[in-house]
């Protein structure tokens, strides 16, 4: 695969190491170095193939048997808000929103722990220090922000690292307070992403990975409607697709 500019891109493959989603399976990655002058451009073009960032790197699933991970995207114009969704708006009615520059801070670290702590204790991001959370949030940063929503009383309650792309934002990491479940936070985020992308004139919202045998990430599939990468290209995932899942 060659990336428009001024080079050749360079692909590579991780070795295997075991799925953090569905158990008993192994994992395996290619991904491309982000660095250099058409790292923005490069990055748009992996994005519409389905590709993800972490820190300076884009990478995308390469699972020998395996194709359980599927890209997905919010068409953001055609998306309508539901009674689900609008109840997840009222009761978030007091936070406000504001875009940070990716820039890490102890506040933010802090909530990311709890975050951590109390949804995803046994996985490796609940061991993860401060400069580890500055790592993941400056590093590669291109053209990022982080999102934060703040209560009344200007309490920290979400934050998400978005990348802005021609085609759209990319939600790259979000974190939540995990005593408020009642306010669908994560939903939140992405409902926001949505609005913002409107806003701007942005056609799209990247949601990462759909997952439909893992409750972690089969929930993206009740954002409709909902895009999916196939052989095809986009096509829609109906909202039929997958395990019932609990409020994310």
């Amino acid at each position: 695969m060659t990336v428009t500019g001024s080079a050749t891109a360079r692909f590579y493959y991780s070795m295997p190491s075991p799925c953090p989603y569905i158990e008993g399976r192994m994992e395996r990655r290619i991904f491309v170095d982000l660095t250099g002058p058409q790292a923005v451009l490069g990055y748009d073009l992996l994005s519409e193939a389905g590709f993800r960032r972490s820190l300076g790197f884009a990478y995308r699933p390469a699972c020998p048997g395996c194709n359980a991970c599927v890209a997905v995207r919010i068409p953001a114009a055609r998306f309508e808000a539901t009674r689900q969704w609008r109840r997840v708006l009222a009761r978030n009615a007091d936070l406000t929103a504001e875009w940070r520059p990716a820039h890490a801070t102890a506040e933010q670290y802090a909530l990311f722990s709890r975050y951590q702590t109390g949804r995803h204790r046994d996985g490796e991001m609940a061991r993860m220090d401060f400069e580890d959370y500055r790592t993941m949030i400056e590093v590669g940063a291109a053209s990022s922000n982080v999102v934060e929503f703040r209560d009344p009383h200007g309490n920290l309650m979400a934050g998400c690292l978005v990348d802005r792309m021609a085609s759209g934002f990319s939600a790259v990491y979000s974190f939540y307070e995990p005593e408020a479940p009642k306010r669908s936070l994560g939903s939140l985020i992405v409902l926001w992403l949505i609005e913002a992308a409107r806003r701007e004139n942005l056609a799209h919202v990247y949601l990462g990975y759909w997952i439909g045998e893992s409750e972690k990430m089969a929930y993206k599939v009740r954002f409709q409607p909902l895009e999916a990468l196939t052989r095809e290209g986009w096509r829609p995932l109906a909202a039929a697709t997958g395990p019932a899942t609990p409020n994310l």
